[in-house]
């Protein structure tokens, strides 16, 4: 019966662990959102009230000139912009909805880029994007994980080959060594067998690819597309991050030179990026999320800091065991804490072991790992892990808890 009841304590700190988490991540992410909004208002609305100025002066103009009334010519102008939803613009723009412009449509549907340079104007296309993008981006999401999957296995492996090349150089684990390293006298801690790659160093990997692919893709929209570069870096972002603003668009001339490579080109660049970047916001999810947990703990230490000052300036001098039981009971409350905050800032990520064992791991497993070794090692159950801990979105949490009921059966 104790025992029960020592788990329902630790299920009950663990909820309002994640209670806490999941509040100070909202008030976080508003205060972010609110920082956010001031500064592209500062920056953005002066030129807002500029371009609206300077439209209504050549409005004007152009109305006086030509003898036209300002009614006449909005009118004209609205039906220019209906016009626009079909695809219709001032300059020649290739084709949207021919078979290569509609096969780059449904790749923006998918991959939850959205443009919205091109869209369904028809009842019925309207109708099948709602239940083609239902499975499509189910799918595409699913593809992202794995390829992250993927991508962690290849990274922990060449990270874990180095390491061991390390191991060697310094005589600590010898080339006649098994795989799994030996009683050496670096000690376990430093054998094989236990090593895993930090999340930091995946992060980095993982932002320099990112980086490198938007540098060469931008090179070659400098050059096809006619932008800046640093147009072409944010249109890299934009689009690898799948936002999709839409103001720029790559491959929408109706005429480039070497039509067909640039085209193929363009969507190896997008596809490339595309999986990097996720990758990349996934890792990036485990540290914002370690440093949740680090807030946590140093509210938590002033609370318990503020707590034991005021039973200190209140304690009775007759029966000192009052304090006694007093930390005792804080220090009860703090185990699961202080357990889990050991593994938290530790920083590691999965062992390139774990992976290499095989490739059938699913992806809720690897999930789980990912996030679970990032903080220094596996929980003791699939119980002790909770569905807002492992990856991004709610297919990461689904999954976790379809790995939850499997595990149980």
């Amino acid at each position: 019966m104790a025992r029960r009841g020592d788990e329902g304590g630790c299920a009950v700190l663990r909820l309002n662990e994640d209670n806490a988490r999941f509040g100070l991540l909202a008030m976080l992410i508003l205060l972010y959102l609110l920082c956010g909004a001031a500064v592209f208002s500062a920056i953005e609305h002066p030129t807002e009230l500029r371009a609206k100025k300077l439209w209504t002066q050549r409005l004007r103009n152009f109305t006086e000139t030509h003898g036209i009334s300002t009614e006449d010519l909005k009118a004209f102008l609205r039906t220019y912009e209906e016009a626009n939803v079909y695809g219709v613009r001032v300059d020649a723009l290739r084709s949207r909805w021919d078979f290569p412009g509609a096969f780059y449509f449904v790749g923006t549907v998918v991959s939850t880029i959205g443009f919205g340079m091109t869209t369904p104007a028809t009842i019925g296309g309207k109708i099948f994007l709602i239940f083609y993008g239902l499975i499509g981006c189910a799918a595409t999401i699913l593809f992202f994980n794995l390829f992250l999957e993927r991508i962690i296995t290849m990274l922990a492996y060449i990270m874990r080959w180095f390491h061991e090349r390390q191991l060697r150089r310094t005589g600590i684990l010898m080339p006649s060594d098994h795989v799994r390293g030996s009683g050496t006298s670096g000690g376990e801690s430093d054998s094989l067998e236990s090593w895993k790659p930090s999340v930091y160093y995946v992060m980095l990997i993982l932002g320099v690819a990112a980086l490198l692919i938007a540098c060469c893709a931008s090179a070659m929209y400098t050059a096809m597309e006619e932008w800046g570069y640093f147009e072409s870096l944010y249109f890299c972002f934009v689009a690898f991050s799948t936002i999709g603003f839409g103001d720029l668009v790559s491959g929408q001339k109706e005429y480039y030179m070497n039509q067909e490579a640039y085209r193929f080109g363009n969507c190896l660049f997008i596809l490339m990026g595309v999986c990097c970047i996720y990758s990349l916001f996934n890792v990036i999810s485990i540290v914002i999320k370690q440093t949740l947990n680090w807030i946590l703990k140093k509210l938590d230490c002033r609370c318990c800091c503020r707590c034991t000052r005021k039973r200190l300036w209140h304690r009775n001098a007759v029966n000192p065991e009052h304090i006694k039981s007093r930390r005792n009971d804080v220090s009860v409350d703090t185990v699961y804490d202080s357990e889990a905050d050991g593994r938290r800032m530790s920083g590691e990520m999965i062992s390139a072991k774990d992976f290499l064992a095989s490739n059938k791991v699913s992806l809720a497993i690897m999930q789980k790992q990912l996030y679970e070794t990032a903080n220094g090692g596996p929980r003791q159950s699939y119980a002790r892990h909770n569905g807002f801990s492992g990856g991004i979105g709610a297919l990461a949490i689904m999954n976790n808890r379809l790995a939850e009921t499997s595990v149980d059966r």
